[in-house]
């Protein structure tokens, strides 16, 4: 494989089911602890958004690549004003974050290049989906304004995606680290969706969306 593209849609093919569920109304609720008000909705947000932040940044320090490092260092500063737009929105002037999601986890312990532009991939392909749905919670709550922020965090990522498969062309010189960036694209995936499962079992929910 060495078409951007067809790497973007054999990953999301692959993990289909997991990107569907992510995007559903569920993933809202386990990601606010079955709290789906503004505040909860928003610090759910602001959690998500520092801990790319720092993901980021951490990837762009120790870096070898640089056209890597600098879609990193992009990336970052990206994520730094997503997560200061957040917090600006809170009613809490004191909110830290403080939960690492296992996305992020996952993510910082990728260290080749390879596998970190891979994982990117898979990071937004999995975070495209929840910002649908906080756009859909706002839109409901007839707040177009922050529905519309929110919109513009999706944009954001569609550059990110751009960006990243760009670099998967710099970065992938044979079959074996296609492969490799596939399968770390993946892993960010299933890490997200095997946080959501939990979290909706242990909150007494079924993860599987109702028909």
């Amino acid at each position: 494989m060495t078409d951007p593209d067809a790497f973007v849609d054999t990953v999301s093919e692959d993990n289909q089911t997991a990107l569907s569920r992510l995007g559903s109304s569920k993933s809202l609720y386990a990601d606010t602890g079955g709290e789906i008000e503004t505040e909860p909705v928003l610090e759910a947000t602001a959690d998500a958004e520092y801990a790319a932040w720092q993901t980021f940044r951490e990837w762009a320090d120790d870096e070898a690549d640089d056209d890597a490092r600098a879609a990193f260092e992009t990336t970052a500063a990206e994520e730094q004003e997503h997560y200061e737009t957040v917090d600006g929105e809170l009613a809490d002037d004191g909110y830290e974050p403080d939960d690492v999601p296992a996305l992020h986890e996952y993510l910082r312990d990728q260290t080749d290049t390879v596998s970190r532009v891979g994982a990117l991939v898979g990071r937004i392909l999995a975070s495209q989906r929840s910002k649908d749905q906080v756009v859909g919670y706002f839109v409901g709550d007839a707040d177009p304004q922050t529905a519309s922020l929110f919109r513009s965090f999706g944009e954001d990522l569609d550059d990110q995606l751009e960006r990243a498969t760009t670099l998967l062309e710099t970065v992938c010189e044979s079959d074996a680290d296609w492969d490799r960036a596939a399968e770390a694209a993946t892993g960010s995936i299933q890490a997200a969706y095997d946080e959501y499962v939990e979290t909706l079992e242990g909150m007494g929910a079924n993860p599987k969306p109702v028909c």
